[in-house]
């Protein structure tokens, strides 16, 4: 049988952070939480035990694919339900997972498209040292040698700043992605959706389904036949959509849920 394969996002798509999971209802019908990663030995990101085993359902129907902006590293942290998935893509499509373990010639053939098609990763991170503001700015970070973000506090950061950015990164072929308090600048041949491709390739899936929230997962969601964004987010606050796109008005950690419910859906129709 000709798999599935299901390309997603993982923060504050599938799993959330405490600050991110939007608990809104009456605190005796919140939902029960399952721990999805630690880091420095605190709990960092959860998803409910719902949706832990939808996810263990959806692993065992179709081909799995974690899709990431994380690195290689921040990805290692997490401990989703099931099995292992064969295939993850990290650093937004810079590295491909095969069995735990980055492809180096995808990597290289990455790397190769970088060099020809936009401004070098120094010239970025150099602009971004200078012009942002140590009042705002809490770290400056380097990921994989790839693409560049900060972390800020939000309620300081100037939009102007923020606009401005994005029109000087667009010159040199660059993408700025504000989330929550991450601002990330990334070449725009580093994307998700090509990486999403090659898994394709190699898998022979005839139907590929995508979800996300931001605006570094738009790309994903086009290049999918089907896809889901929840109701927060980047792409949410944009009211971004497209012809195979679902817009879900769930918010938080219970558009976690519902993401994998459609995902579990549209396989058992497939």
């Amino acid at each position: 049988m000709t798999p599935v394969l299901v390309a997603s996002d993982l923060d504050r798509t599938l799993i959330y952070s405490s600050a991110a999971l939007a608990l809104t209802m009456p605190d005796p019908r919140a939902p029960r939480l399952l721990c999805v990663e630690v880091h420095e030995s605190k709990p960092l990101s959860y998803m409910t035990e719902t949706a832990a085993a939808l996810l263990t359902d959806l692993v065992d129907r179709a081909v799995f694919v974690p899709t990431t902006t994380r690195t290689r590293k921040q990805y290692q942290r997490i401990n989703l339900p099931g099995p292992a998935p064969a295939y993850a893509i990290c650093a937004n499509g810079g590295h491909l997972l095969v069995d735990g373990v980055s492809d180096p010639e995808w990597h290289a053939s990455v790397l190769a498209r970088l060099a020809d098609e936009c401004a070098p990763l120094a010239e970025v991170r150099e602009h971004l040292e200078t012009t942002a503001d140590p009042a705002w700015v809490r770290k400056h970070r380097v990921a994989e040698d790839l693409f560049v973000y900060l972390v800020v506090e939000r309620e300081l950061l100037p939009q102007e700043w923020v606009k401005e950015l994005a029109v000087w990164a667009e010159n040199r072929g660059w993408t700025v992605s504000l989330q929550g308090r991450k601002i990330y600048a990334v070449p725009k041949p580093l994307t998700k959706s090509a990486a999403v491709r090659e898994v394709v390739r190699r898998t022979g899936a005839t139907l590929t389904l995508a979800a996300g929230d931001s605006l570094l997962d738009a790309d994903l969601l086009l290049a999918a036949d089907r896809g889901w964004r929840p109701g927060h987010g980047e792409l949410a606050d944009a009211d971004w959509t497209a012809p195979a796109i679902s817009a879900l008005p769930e918010r938080g950690v219970l558009a976690g849920e519902r993401i994998l419910r459609e995902f579990l859906k549209a396989v058992r129709e497939a």
